[in-house]
């Protein structure tokens, strides 16, 4: 069973190691310096960007100096605050056995089963901080290119 990220999740996890890697310098980080360390279309990013500033965790800086830097320490910000900010979450629960909702009588054989692993998941997404996950190494290599 694969455990994946979209790819808004995904860019804005990589974006936040790279703020959350720069932190002490607490200067702002352009979008192009950011997509350039974390492999992620320029395009995209400032999209990325947005849905993470309303969510508060990063603020932006407008102009030619500007850029953007976390909206509070990374040890502050936990791993699920980022993917939920970019991620939209199933308003309807997906049934397993039929690939919609579940029967309106009631739930499936294995709803909870898979409601409780996507559960462990979460939480374990809230356990790891930015600033644990931008201290392990390779992260700081790969955002110094």
């Amino acid at each position: 069973m694969r455990v994946t990220l979209g790819l808004r999740g995904d860019y804005a996890v990589r974006a936040m190691l790279a703020l959350a890697s720069a932190e002490p310098d607490d200067r702002p980080m352009s979008v192009r310096w950011i997509a350039e360390r974390m492999a992620i279309p320029v395009r995209f990013l400032p999209h990325v960007m947005t849905d993470l500033s309303r969510a508060g965790l990063v603020v932006g800086a407008p102009g030619r100096r500007g850029g953007y830097r976390l909206g509070r320490t990374a040890d502050l910000i936990s791993v699920l605050q980022v993917v939920d900010a970019v991620e939209a979450e199933d308003e309807i629960p997906r049934c397993v056995l039929r690939g919609g909702p579940c029967r309106p009588d009631g739930r499936c054989a294995v709803h909870d089963l898979f409601a409780g692993a996507s559960e462990a998941m979460r939480l374990e997404l809230s356990r790891q901080s930015l600033a644990e996950l931008a201290g392990t190494d390779g992260i700081g290599a790969l955002t110094r290119r």
